[in-house]
């Protein structure tokens, strides 16, 4: 067993973090620094008017109340100038001028002072050089420090580049490898916070302990930091939740360390930090599942799937991949999706077959040859129009009645037709009651699945309903880094608007567990938790960027159309039963019609215009689901 040995630190970056902890006393310090500048500026004066021999004895016996005056003179015009609130590694023009400004008026005031007490034994000549030799003291010595700063910035980061300042959230074995190589990308570590009593006081690899984690709360804690870092891998879902809510109450910008499961599938290094992704805040246990059952159905054979380089597609695809099956066939409509997805599983899992396959699930013939050419035995349908909103356009419905509830009669007709061994199509909560033409259509298709579970007995029929997934196309994470990183507002539809969410892998985590388990005809349900209201999660990304919402405002927008205050994964009739894995649960349904009538209608479908009237795609949506209720 190998051990990860820190790097050492050089005095670069010894040098940087003493400075960084004196930066939260900048004040006073600059205050006190200065006095010493205004005192030695006094005496330097007084040597070049008397000359060496006579500058100290020379001097009247007052001399000493006179330079406390004019000490104090000078720092109320640098404090009135606020040149203490100035940071010296910013130097410039401007800072010379407000301090030019502040000694020629103390040296004003000091000389009037002087003069009015008739003090004639100070020569004039010291009053009027003073101010000068002092702006020169107090330039010389910023533009030092800037100079040292820039140097050593320069040591740490290799380039211009500002040094970044973290405190690290955990002092366990990821604290300590993350201190082993983080010293060498441009980071210091100011110091360490842990629950753990026995670590407080303590040092890592040369770095304090500095508290607990509710430190993080305390501004002298935080000290110069520019960073947060949670180093807590191995911690349960509720312990990093609770981390990332002490840190985003700090005001600075949040940053982890790969998850466990990262580290243990080898996609991230301990030393690299990233950004706060969905799954970090969503602080659930991750799903346990049935490895050796979902292998049993999927290794050496033929998986197919639909809408292959979507958010769950894509996802479905990889998890997929690590249970070897023979071949991997990627059905996809959008060119550069399908690229996507095909290079990242060409580099995750070389030895795997894969066929790309470029079609569009409303076009039966080319599913049918597909289903042909390739006969796969697994077939998840993940292909669909799922923004709510654009699917309430006009010119829009029928396009989702189409693709959703036609597009998904098509694919379970092709799998049955080629003796398919499971067909699980991905269904979503929004099928539940649902007041929007996407949701309706979901429904439709769930209908759809039933009917061909009761006429192909060979093949098993059955679908999967979960919620938002967190960090997919459209959903309210991407939609919000991008609305912060611009400067906001947030846009948040409802104050009490509630959503159910899950992580895209822990949903195709529990896709395949379905597919493991599910019967035919059978409707499988997700459980999502507890719900989320989507302006708290607006509030949490806010804080993480370090940014407080005065600087980001949240902005309320509005129920969009078709959009509810909250989702439900059953409909008041329905009820579920227990499956062997705790978060899967059967949904057992009141309305399954399985008429024949519902191919025929699908099957007109297929004929009819585009650009159907709103109207007649609701009429359709309404006859066949009749818990549909249109918003206005």
């Amino acid at each position: 067993m190998t051990t990860t040995r820190p790097s050492p630190l050089t005095v670069w970056h010894r040098l940087d973090r003493f400075l960084a902890r004196l930066r939260p006393h900048r004040e006073p310090l600059s205050l006190a620094i200065d006095a010493v500048m205004v005192a030695l500026a006094w005496n330097a004066t007084y040597l070049f008017r008397l000359g060496f021999e006579r500058w100290w004895s020379a001097r009247p016996g007052y001399d000493a109340w006179v330079l406390l005056g004019v000490v104090l003179v000078y720092l109320a015009a640098f404090a009135s100038a606020k040149v203490p609130q100035s940071m010296w590694r910013f130097s410039g023009f401007g800072e010379v001028k407000r301090l030019t400004l502040a000694c020629v008026a103390a040296g004003l005031v000091s000389a009037v002072g002087v003069m009015g007490m008739q003090l004639v034994q100070v020569p004039r000549a010291v009053l009027a050089l003073h101010p000068v030799v002092t702006l020169m003291a107090v330039c010389v010595i910023r533009i030092g420090y800037r100079m040292l700063y820039e140097h050593s910035r320069a040591r740490i980061t290799g380039g211009d580049a500002e040094v970044r300042r973290a405190l690290v959230l955990g002092a366990g074995d990821a604290a300590k490898r993350l201190l082993a190589g983080i010293h060498q990308q441009g980071w210091i570590v100011l110091g360490l916070l842990d629950d753990d009593v026995a670590k407080q006081g303590a040092r890592i690899a040369g770095v304090p302990v500095l508290g607990p984690l509710e430190s993080v709360r305390d501004k002298g804690v935080r000290g110069a930091a520019t960073h947060l870092i949670i180093a807590l891998p191995a911690a349960t879902a509720a312990q990093r939740r609770r981390a990332v809510d002490l840190a985003g109450e700090a005001g600075l910008p949040v940053l982890t360390v790969p998850s466990a499961e990262e580290l243990r599938t080898g996609d991230a290094a301990v030393d690299r930090v990233r950004d706060i992704e969905p799954e970090d805040l969503l602080g659930r246990e991750p799903v346990e599942l049935d490895e050796a059952g979902i292998g049993d159905v999927l290794r050496g054979k033929t998986v197919l799937v639909t809408g292959a380089g979507g958010s769950i597609g894509s996802e479905l695809c990889r998890q997929v991949a690590r249970f070897q099956p023979a071949t991997l066939v990627l059905y996809e409509l959008s060119e550069f999706n399908l690229y996507t997805i095909e290079q990242d599983l060409g580099e995750r899992f070389p030895g795997l077959e894969l066929v790309r396959l470029m079609g569009d699930v409303k076009d039966l013939a080319h599913l049918r040859g597909a289903f042909e050419r390739w006969r796969p035995q697994v077939v998840f349908h993940a292909a669909a129009f799922k923004h709510v909103p654009l699917m309430e356009e006009e010119h829009n419905a029928l396009a989702a009645l189409r693709n959703n509830t036609l597009g998904t009669y098509h694919a379970a007709l092709a799998a049955a037709e080629v003796g398919a061994e499971r067909f699980v199509l991905i269904s979503t909560d929004k099928a539940v009651n649902p007041t929007n033409v996407m949701g309706a259509t979901k429904r439709a298709a769930e209908l759809v699945v039933s009917a061909m579970a009761a006429e192909h007995a060979g093949t098993r029929f059955m679908a999967v309903r979960f919620g938002n997934v967190l960090g997919s196309s459209g959903s309210v994470i991407p939609k919000f880094k991008e609305q912060i990183a611009k400067g906001g507002p947030v846009t948040v539809t409802h104050p009490e608007i509630i959503r159910y969410f899950m992580t895209i892998p822990e949903a195709s985590r529990l896709v395949l567990q379905a597919a493991a388990i599910g019967e035919s005809g059978q409707v499988l349900v997700l459980d999502m938790g507890e719900p989320v209201k989507i302006v708290d999660l607006a509030r949490t990304m806010i804080r993480l960027a370090g940014r407080s919402e005065r600087e980001i405002p949240i902005e309320f927008t509005g129920l969009r159309p078709g959009e509810k205050l909250y989702e439900e994964l059953l409909a008041d009739g329905d009820a579920t039963l227990p499956t062997g894995v705790p978060r899967l649960r059967l949904a057992w349904l009141c309305q399954t019609p399985t008429s024949p009538t519902l191919r025929q209608s699908l099957i007109a479908l297929q004929t009819a215009n585009v650009f159907g009237s709103v109207p007649a795609v609701r009429a359709f949506l309404v006859h066949w689901v009749p818990e549909y209720q249109p918003s206005p």
